[in-house]
């Protein structure tokens, strides 16, 4: 008698994938690269709502480290306004939420 038709020798003798298969398995990987959010103390969300205010304020160039679970995202660029009913802020037209900011650095501190 063949050993594929024992135990698990018929799965195992077979080397067809279903794209089910293939779809699970890259989405697998993909949560496997998920970023977790960083937790910051009162006195860092202090200095960066400050480093924001002063980038709206004085027209000084800002660049922020922003959460996203997948990619490591990097803002550039002059705060225009700032929304604290919506938690939000613009930079270049766009809108980001105050809470994504994860790290701030002003012009002076390159």
């Amino acid at each position: 008698m063949s050993l594929k038709l024992t135990g698990n020798g018929l799965w195992e003798s077979s080397r067809m994938m279903l794209p089910e298969h293939k779809v699970r398995i890259q989405q697998q990987n993909h949560e496997l690269k998920r970023r977790e959010r960083i937790e910051i103390d009162n006195q860092e969300w202090q200095s960066i709502s400050r480093m924001v205010y002063e980038s709206m304020k004085q027209r000084r160039l800002i660049t922020l480290r922003m959460y996203h679970p997948f990619e490591e995202l990097q803002i550039i660029g002059i705060v225009d306004r700032v929304d604290t009913i919506n938690n939000r802020f613009m930079v270049d037209g766009e809108w980001f939420l105050l809470l994504d900011i994860e790290k701030a650095e002003s012009e002076g501190e390159f």
